[in-house]
């Protein structure tokens, strides 16, 4: 802590001319002790003429010594073994005493690093929280690259570090750069570095293929050295200060979005590190040209799992079902999946293509492959039916089995809750259903009398249904009229 000069004055002046000592001073001008010590000692002042005798002075021999064999030895343990030797202060104070002696560890100088352009990028990912989709709580992390020479940031957000997004990170980059750098930066991360002893490296075979495809090199920095990456990590920290603290996204498309909006418009007009006389912008203009080629095909990055489907026309990934034909059930099949769609396939056939779901326990189908199975096994329409009523009106499996209770047949109320169900929908049938349950009336027609007060209360036209029943239908069918001349043939001629 630094004090002003006059302060500073007045201690050396009283010192030295009114002869007080550093005690004395300390009371009247209302100052810690230590500071006037302090101020002493800066004007060469010898320690001993400012400090009193301790009670530890005999043993700071042996507490030196064993703290240079042992540095990081705690106060508490060197207090004990004094004290087997003869030291009769207390623990506070000597605590105090000690990290006067204790050596300290010098500070290591660095060099500043420079790189010519094109020549390296450096790469780690950034932990942003969570995110919610659905009934999921997915991680929010930030791919992000830096360019050393001109700066320019690449910054994409993926839902987990898997090593796809990894590489889908990776592509994004090169594509939006025009090129891909001759050296790559890594930290010691699993999807880079899988084992390390010394300097013996064993990198991650898929990073290594990717590296080959794209013909730059993978570097990974040493153990503990974040100075050797330092233009990523001061990159993340722009990110957290100036890009993410107190935004506003609806969804990780509308964030990446914004992301990339940034990168290219605010991030790019700061002034360049290297030569702050220009902007990122103007100094990746620069560096582009010298950037590497990129491939004509780019490096494949979906995903690919192999799965068992059990005995319902699901396959689970990604902490969602989906749906496959009913004639590939209990087989290994296989899932390939991008960011927006996920086919199965079994072999080179694919027989399923769904768009991707990021929420939890949720049945992507489609409905070819229900339709199908509902059509081959006819018995099981009857238990779709209870659950496509069940998802849209909770209160309606209630009302099920009270009304089992009582006999009824579920088939008919099934059906006619159902046609309910399409006429108005699931939230005023939820309303209704629940009204008939707490009246104690669990049949459909209650339900409809609800319905129907509950629409006319509003003023609503009443529901036209989309479809009449097949049986109304057929009263409406072409009949074709039937020749009389056949009746005469019966009769053979005869009036009678």
């Amino acid at each position: 802590m630094t004090i002003a000069p006059d302060l500073e004055a007045r201690i050396l002046r009283y010192y030295h001319v009114e002869k007080w000592r550093a005690g004395t001073i300390a009371r009247q001008l209302h100052v810690h002790a230590g500071t006037v010590r302090r101020v002493l000692a800066q004007a060469g002042l010898p320690g001993s003429e400012l400090q009193r005798p301790s009670r530890i002075d005999p043993y700071l021999p042996f507490i030196r010594q064993t703290l240079e064999q042992f540095p990081t030895l705690t106060a508490s343990r060197l207090y004990q073994m004094v004290r087997e030797r003869g030291y009769d202060s207390g623990p506070d104070h000597f605590r105090h005493l000690i990290s006067r002696y204790r050596p300290r560890r010098c500070s290591e100088a660095y060099l500043r690093l420079r790189t010519l352009p094109g020549e390296q990028s450096q790469v780690d990912w950034a932990l942003f929280g969570h995110i919610t989709i659905g009934q999921a709580r997915r991680s929010l992390v930030a791919f992000v690259m830096v360019l050393s020479y001109s700066r320019w940031i690449y910054l994409r957000f993926f839902l987990d570090a898997r090593m796809e997004n990894f590489l889908r990170g990776h592509v994004g980059a090169f594509q939006a750069w025009g090129g891909a750098p001759r050296v790559l930066l890594y930290d010691n991360l699993k999807s880079a570095v899988l084992e390390r002893q010394g300097d013996a490296i064993r990198f991650h075979p898929t990073l290594l293929a990717f590296a080959s495809h794209y013909r730059y090199e993978p570097r990974p920095v040493a153990v503990a050295r974040g100075n050797e990456k330092g233009r990523v990590e001061r990159a993340i920290r722009y990110i957290r200060e100036n890009f993410f603290a107190a935004r506003s996204f609806t969804d990780l498309d509308d964030l990446n979005a914004q992301a990339e909006a940034w990168c290219a418009g605010q991030a790019a007009d700061r002034p360049c590190p290297e030569n702050v006389s220009i902007k990122v912008r103007e100094a990746f203009a620069a560096e582009q040209p010298k950037l590497l080629a990129l491939p004509d095909n780019p490096y494949p990055t979906d995903e690919c799992l192999t799965v068992k489907a059990g005995k319902t026309p699901y396959v689970r990934f990604d902490l969602n079902d989906y749906s496959i034909p009913h004639t590939h059930v209990q087989r290994t099949l296989t899932v390939r999946a991008d960011p927006l769609r996920v086919r199965v396939l079994d072999g080179g056939t694919v027989l399923a293509d769904h768009p991707r779901s990021y929420d939890r326990k949720a049945q992507i189908e489609d409905h070819s492959h229900i339709a199908t199975l509902v059509e081959h096994k006819r018995k099981a329409r009857h238990q779709r039916g209870v659950d496509h009523l069940a998802k849209a009106a909770p209160a309606s499996r209630d009302l099920l089995m009270r009304a089992a209770e009582r006999s009824g047949n579920l088939g008919s109320i099934t059906a006619s809750m159902l046609l309910l169900l399409d006429r108005y929908g699931a939230a005023e049938l939820q309303a209704a259903t629940l009204e008939a349950l707490s009246g104690e009336v669990p049949h459909p027609n209650t339900v409809r009398l609800i319905l129907d007060r509950r629409r006319e209360a509003r003023h609503a036209a009443p529901p036209v249904a989309a479809c009449l029943p097949a049986h109304i239908k057929q009263k409406d069918a072409p009949i074709m009229p039937h020749a009389l001349a056949s009746y005469d043939r019966l009769t053979g001629g005869q009036d009678e």
